[in-house]
């Protein structure tokens, strides 16, 4: 069983003085006589006592914490991210704490009502999957807790937000597959309603347009980014009269499941079917082929976040345009993608 913590109360029993007393010789109180300071002082670290700092804040209005809500933290994106926020919310003089959404809408509602009640000084929110309004974010602005989105955003609210520049994003996947000389390419999308999916589709659907090619609506497959998605995608696809001769996936989830598909049905990647995913996680760099991929600069945008909510926090404008930040992906490009470059 662990040890009793000992309290400010347990110091003034043993000391039989008040805990008011003990309170102010543990802060330097000019009021508490030296002699009593140093009897409060000798206790203290005899019982090993600890203040509480949280509760310290709390009293004089500040917890020196931030909330964060991501939908997972598994995966290269959200803890690299995590990472950024951590580095500069602790450069700040900040504590973190971390909640997850599962990419469920009820519970990413439960996570901020959790954060409210630890009483952070500001929340950072990238949005499940599934979140389809902003009801639950209006309690947060009612409490006048500052919040700052980044890389998923309900489209169409005005908030501030640090996002990836998706849909430019998707128009260089795109284009790097057309000249790469593949011209039916199919693209694995997830919920419309997020910013990230439908921008990458948009620059998708720009790169074809460029090059006077149909967009086929039985080359989009709109569905969840996993890998069991992926596969099953994949399967739709090839089942086509007239199947795609690559895949841009908006997703390295989707797209190692596409893989395992095209590996299994005896098919070359990239000679036969291209591909390129997007988010640059780890395990792309370990597939065969290696999967062409986005870095999203992921510490990077946590950290941008922190900075743009610490200002948020500072100046506590009421009528201030919300502010927008857009980082710029940058592809790398593997074996998967380079047809031309294949050997025969």
């Amino acid at each position: 069983m662990a040890k009793k913590r000992a309290s400010i109360t347990d110091l003034a029993r043993q000391l039989n003085i008040s805990a008011s007393t003990v309170s102010r010789a543990l802060s330097g109180h000019s009021a508490i006589s030296e002699a009593t300071s140093k009897r409060v002082a000798a206790l203290a670290k005899e019982l090993g006592y600890q203040p509480n700092s949280l509760a310290s804040g709390l009293r004089k209005g500040r917890s020196n914490m931030l909330g964060v809500v991501v939908p997972h933290i598994d995966g290269n994106f959200f803890s690299q991210v995590v990472k950024g926020i951590e580095a500069a919310a602790s450069k700040a003089g900040y504590h973190v704490l971390i909640c997850q959404s599962n990419e469920d809408m009820a519970h990413e509602r439960a996570n901020l009502e959790t954060l409210m009640n630890a009483q952070v000084e500001g929340i950072l929110v990238s949005l499940s999957r599934n979140t389809r309004d902003f009801k639950h974010f209006e309690k947060v602005r009612k409490r006048d807790i500052p919040l700052v989105f980044f890389d998923r955003i309900l489209e169409g609210y005005d908030v501030n937000a640090v996002v990836l520049d998706d849909r430019a994003g998707g128009y260089r996947a795109t284009r790097h597959l057309l000249e790469q000389g593949y011209r039916r390419i199919a693209h694995f999308s997830g919920p419309q309603q997020l910013n990230i999916y439908k921008h990458r589709r948009q620059g998708y659907e720009d790169a074809l347009r460029e090059y006077q090619l149909p967009v086929r609506e039985e080359l989009i497959i709109i569905g969840e980014m996993t890998i069991e998605a992926g596969s099953a995608g994949m399967q739709q696809l090839l089942a086509l009269p007239e199947p795609p001769d690559a895949v841009f996936s908006g997703s390295d989830f989707s797209a190692a499941g596409a893989l395992e598909v095209l590996s299994a049905r005896g098919l070359r990647v990239p000679q036969d079917v291209g591909l390129v995913g997007f988010s640059n996680e780890l395990f792309a760099r370990l597939t065969v082929p290696q999967i062409t991929s986005f870095d999203q600069h992921c510490e990077l945008m946590g950290r941008t976040a922190t900075r743009l909510l610490l200002q948020v926090m500072e100046e506590r404008e009421p009528h201030f345009a919300p502010r927008h930040v857009v980082l710029q992906p940058d592809l790398f490009v593997r074996a998967s993608s380079l047809r031309n470059e294949a050997p025969a």
